[in-house]
């Protein structure tokens, strides 16, 4: 009697060890698409390279997006600030203060979430009327925490972003920074 055994092993380790998180398939609404280009827009005119859409850094905005419109209480009083994570995902519960002591409990979600090999950086609003893209771009212009990530300045001048990802839901816009290129393709929802 012939065994196949071998041969069924073998398959297993060269299938079996494939380490590379799936990319997966993301697409964005036309108001997360219209907030990608006023971005890159907005860094042409500063004399800056676009920066590739991330579907892994754009899956940790739209998750983030909607963790945020569904579990988190937009108050002053709140000490966990929007870039807080919920306890009711698949995820890591993060509560990040004003402080920054916790900065990476937020920094790593893209690896958390979505396979990301390095770490994100996140600029989030809120708008009480539902996000748009103009007003969450307009905002960020004349934010000084804001600005430098979208056209690397301070900090971030000597960072060159290779990825980034959308995200519009309800109330909030956010947009995920990342320093490692991201395979893959984003595409707008039907």
């Amino acid at each position: 009697m012939r065994s196949f055994a071998p041969f069924a092993f073998l398959i297993l380790i060269v299938t079996g060890f494939d380490r590379k998180s799936p990319v997966p398939e993301i697409c964005l609404t036309k108001e997360e698409k219209k907030l990608y280009d006023l971005i890159m827009e907005y860094r042409k005119s500063k004399g800056l390279e676009a920066i590739p859409l991330s579907p892994k850094l754009s899956l940790v905005a739209q998750t983030h997006a909607r963790d945020l419109a569904d579990n988190y209480d937009f108050n002053p009083r709140n000490k966990c600030n929007p870039h807080s994570w919920s306890e009711k995902g698949k995820w890591t519960s993060c509560c990040y203060t004003n402080d920054h002591k916790k900065a990476s409990c937020m920094w790593t979600k893209p690896q958390e979430i979505a396979g990301y090999a390095g770490n994100g950086f996140e600029i989030a609003y809120y708008s009480s009327l539902g996000a748009s893209a103009q007003e969450g771009i307009d905002g960020w212009k004349i934010s000084p925490g804001h600005n430098p990530l979208l056209i690397n300045s301070g900090t971030w001048s000597k960072t060159k972003w290779q990825a980034i990802g959308v995200g519009i839901y309800k109330e909030y816009g956010l947009v995920w920074f990342g320093e490692l290129t991201d395979d893959g393709s984003v595409t707008i929802c039907q």
